[in-house]
């Protein structure tokens, strides 16, 4: 009877448990709803945890360029892993559940066989009280973009089937969260960059370079800009055809980008012209860049179906103050620009400030 009665009793208190969470999820459900992923990742890793009484959590985020979850953010007081492979061999926890799409549940670690986990799998156990743990892939339209990680049931031998119930509320609800991030990050870039290229567009460029202008108003230093034209491309365009001219200004791009250092800023000025901002750079430095990006251009013909089409480039380039607005700086390169096409173009001129 005492038994029973305390069966009866643990039902009783985990249904009241388990409207209280739901009562409680339900402000954290709206603040998860946002845009910023450092407010998710603090509520997955401080409040979450609090609802089910579990010591840790950590959350995340699948980089899906190079296929690494990325960790965001945790609450632990010891190390974990920072970067976790979801096709490393053996298979860890994370990677089944990414590889899956379902939420592990783990009472014992030591016992799990689906599949094994060895020791050297699991570094950090020491560092926990219990074995148990929760793993929950996010998914957002079907695509993982992330894990959330819970362990450590506070006063009991595992988590229970509310617990598991409320992890798969709030992973669905963050999983959203941060496939709405990662998607409004993607319009965010697709407005800053040229479809073709993926170098800054005109716009963003004009942007950069007004930065750059305010910059070196507050703390001095001047500003080199180079910009570049591709020599005879309507005379591509009317051989090959405008795949192969898109072909082209694509190869060019990429010439242009291995060609300067990373603090510079390339970008699509225009149809066949370029441009690239050089912060703090001397006029002398800036015609180095523009010779080295003359040359990476011409040396190569870029292959096109059955033929080698040759390319080359004329640049224009000068070095302003801080107080120059940016359509002088542009109107002056591009002076410079004219003058190297010219000259018989695959070169560079220097912008010359006439004298009155």
């Amino acid at each position: 009877m005492g038994r029973s009665r305390k069966s009866s009793d643990n039902t009783a208190d985990g249904a009241v448990g388990g409207i209280s969470m739901l009562q409680q999820i339900t402000p954290l459900a709206r603040q998860i709803n946002c845009l910023d992923i450092e407010r998710i990742a603090g509520i997955c890793v401080n409040k979450i945890p609090k609802l089910l009484r579990a010591r840790f959590a950590s959350l995340y985020v699948l980089d899906e360029a190079n296929n690494v979850l990325h960790l965001q953010k945790c609450n632990h007081l010891f190390l974990i892993n920072k970067i976790v492979s979801p096709h490393q061999n053996p298979p860890s926890l994370m990677g089944i559940a990414v590889r899956s799409k379902k939420l592990i549940q783990v009472d014992d670690i030591d016992r799990y066989k689906n599949p094994v986990i060895k020791k050297s799998q699991h570094l950090f156990a020491d560092n926990y009280r219990t074995k148990t743990c929760i793993i929950a892939p996010l998914v957002c339209q079907d695509r993982v973009v992330g894990v959330l990680n819970l362990a450590d049931k506070v006063g009991a031998e595992k988590f229970t089937c509310e617990d598991v119930a409320l992890v798969e509320l709030v992973s669905q609800l963050v999983g959203a969260s941060i496939g709405n991030i990662k998607l409004f990050e993607k319009i965010q870039r697709q407005a800053r960059t040229d479809g073709l290229t993926a170098l800054i567009n005109h716009k963003t460029f004009y942007e950069v370079l007004e930065n750059e202008l305010w910059r070196s108003r507050r703390y001095g230093g001047q500003i080199s800009l180079i910009m570049i034209d591709i020599d005879n491309l309507k005379a591509i365009n009317d051989q090959h055809g405008h795949r192969a001219g898109d072909r082209v200004i694509a190869e060019i791009s990429e010439r242009i980008r291995h060609s300067i250092r990373q603090i510079d800023v390339a970008a699509r000025y225009g149809g066949d012209e370029f441009a690239v901002i050089l912060p703090n750079t001397s006029l002398a430095d800036a015609a180095v860049v523009a010779e080295r990006i003359v040359n990476a251009v011409a040396r190569t013909p870029i292959s096109w179906e059955k033929d080698d089409i040759a390319v080359s480039v004329s640049i224009g380039l000068g070095q302003y103050d801080a107080d120059s607005s940016p359509e002088d700086i542009t109107s002056r390169s591009d002076q410079a620009l004219y003058t190297a096409k010219q000259a018989g173009k695959n070169t560079f001129k220097v912008f010359q400030q006439s004298k009155k």
